[in-house]
């Protein structure tokens, strides 16, 4: 019989490893939080936090910190880029939190970011520390010990359970026994912010917008009490140099937002630059589990394309169910672990399935989106709103 795991280890502090770093703590544990970055800040703009994501902020107890920044948008409305007509809308506001028990929102991620880091730095049981790079893992029975960087200097922090939430490019993933490749998927988010008064007559600032085309797809959504807008632009290019936080705001490839209505032409040469994303995924059914001891959560064990507005919610599920089956079997850390792997991979395939048909309903043409347009035409919002019962009604720590 195992000893019961009491001194958790997290890589990351990011939204997946301050969450799990809550969910750990809420139920007893001791928790240490390591960070590569010397100054803890997170990076890119906004996020579309479902209710099977704030409802385990709920629990946390900062649901209501959220929901201040946050906004709560009244539809999800999709539209044809090239017409701006719209094909349908599915009720969010009152009717998610009557459907799913929570509310959906849209916040800045540098927001929910912080309100999570204040919570963490304010538990006696956790333990944050910046400016230390987390190289390897070494398993055994004996113990479990993390290599580690401070200020150049080596050193080595021994744990009952290790966790990798460090992203997509995750150091403790490669060196450890779990180690594999992130790969580029072929597509390109390019973000921007923009003002309500910029985005005046084309995008409403209490809802999300998603215009359609086969080249490319535009999401759209406020943010800060609708102080701001975050656009997102969608499509499949080869990978830029000088990508991502550090890269400098740049126009738009030409010919990306090919066949778009002049409208959203204009709003793309009018916002303060754009900032490329490539988009990286990494193979979710590859081991995110070692049963010594080592478990990967988030992008880190299986980043995923953004056609869902599920990546941070799914770490953030991940998290969560990774702490309620560890502390479900404190004897049996191994037999938790592979019930952990067993329940979230299947919950991902699924969400992952859904990406992918949005993507491809979402960039469909010709006949396929004459009939997508049709359908769409003749279903309520209520129905749409009934076909992610499976998605927005999921309680990870249940599971």
């Amino acid at each position: 019989m195992s000893v019961p795991p009491r001194h958790v280890a997290i890589a990351g502090a990011g939204i997946a490893g301050l969450t799990a770093a809550l969910c750990f703590v809420e139920r007893g544990f001791r928790v240490s939080v390591l960070e590569r970055a010397e100054k803890l800040e997170e990076v890119g703009a906004g996020l579309q936090l479902s209710p099977n994501a704030t409802v385990i902020l709920k629990r946390l107890g900062l649901l209501e910190d959220a929901a201040s920044v946050a906004v709560r948008p009244v539809s999800v409305e999709l539209r044809r880029a090239d017409s701006l007509r719209t094909l349908t809308s599915v009720p969010l506001g009152e009717t998610a939190l009557r459907r799913w028990g929570a509310p959906y929102l849209t916040i800045h991620r540098a927001d929910l970011h912080d309100i999570l880091a204040r919570a963490v730095r304010a538990h006696p049981a956790i333990t944050l520390e910046t400016g230390v790079t987390v190289g390897s893992a070494k398993l055994s029975d004996a113990g479990n010990v993390l290599s580690a960087t401070r200020a150049g200097v080596e050193d080595e922090i021994a744990c009952d359970l290790a966790v990798g939430a460090d992203g997509v490019r995750s150091a403790l993933r490669a060196g450890s026994p779990l180690a594999r490749p992130a790969r580029f998927s072929g597509y390109v988010a390019w973000r921007a912010i923009a003002t309500p008064q910029l985005c005046a007559g084309l995008i409403p600032t209490d809802r999300v917008s998603a215009f359609l085309n086969p080249r490319f797809h535009l999401v759209a959504y406020p943010l800060r009490g609708g102080q701001i807008v975050n656009l997102v632009v969608i499509g499949r290019m080869p990978a830029p140099t000088e990508s991502g936080a550090g890269g400098e705001r740049r126009l738009l490839p030409p010919g990306i937002i090919a066949g778009a209505a002049d409208d959203i032409d204009a709003l793309a040469a009018n916002v303060d630059g754009w900032l490329p994303w490539p988009i990286a995924e990494v193979d979710a059914d590859a081991p995110w589990i070692d049963p010594a001891g080592l478990a990967l959560i988030g992008d880190a064990a299986h980043a995923m394309g953004p056609y869902a507005a599920q990546g941070a919610v799914m770490a953030i599920e991940d998290a969560a169910a990774l702490a309620a089956a560890v502390a479900a079997r404190p004897d049996d850390l191994a037999g938790a672990l592979a019930r952990y792997q067993a329940v979230r991979r299947e919950r991902v395939r699924q969400v992952a399935k859904r990406g992918s048909f949005n993507r491809f309903v979402w960039h469909a043409s010709g006949p396929v989106a004459l009939g997508r347009d049709i359908v769409l035409a003749l279903r309520r919002g209520t129905s749409l709103a009934a076909d992610l019962d499976w998605l927005y009604a999921y309680d990870a720590e249940t599971a």
